[in-house]
């Protein structure tokens, strides 16, 4: 991951992830990905059980994280991928097709999450870097 961010319906920029996230995208020859991305600086829960954590420990928890995977093509002529995700940690997703406008340029991979996608009014945008095979 190179890194996320995202664009507020007022123009400004936020980073949900942090300015420095950990994730990783990996596709298959099949077409099935799997894609993480996580905050680096979530808290820890205090207790050390996952089972019984404090409303902001989960809340921290949730929304510093996203993963899904399911299978993605390419509509190339769009500059368009197309996920079908299967399952995710945002439920709403699962059994969607998401639709993300992308870009790749000097190996990196761009794409934007449109506010549709959330509800929210905001576009989040996912840059990944290609590493070596």
């Amino acid at each position: 991951m190179d890194s996320a961010y995202e664009i507020r319906p007022d123009g400004t920029r936020t980073t949900n992830y942090g300015e420095h996230p950990q994730g990783l995208l990996m596709v298959d020859a099949a077409g099935r990905y799997n894609m993480q991305i996580f905050r680096v600086d979530r808290p820890v829960f205090a207790g050390g059980d996952k089972a019984r954590g404090t409303a902001d420990e989960y809340k921290q928890a949730v929304t510093g994280s996203s993963t899904h995977f399911g299978t993605v093509s390419i509509d190339r002529a769009k500059h368009q991928l197309v996920f079908e995700v299967q399952a995710a940690s945002f439920p709403n997703w699962e059994g969607k097709r998401q639709v993300r406008d992308y870009s790749f340029q000097n190996g990196l991979l761009s794409y934007a999450v449109p506010a549709s996608a959330s509800s929210s009014g905001i576009v989040a945008y996912s840059v990944w870097r290609r590493t070596s095979r």
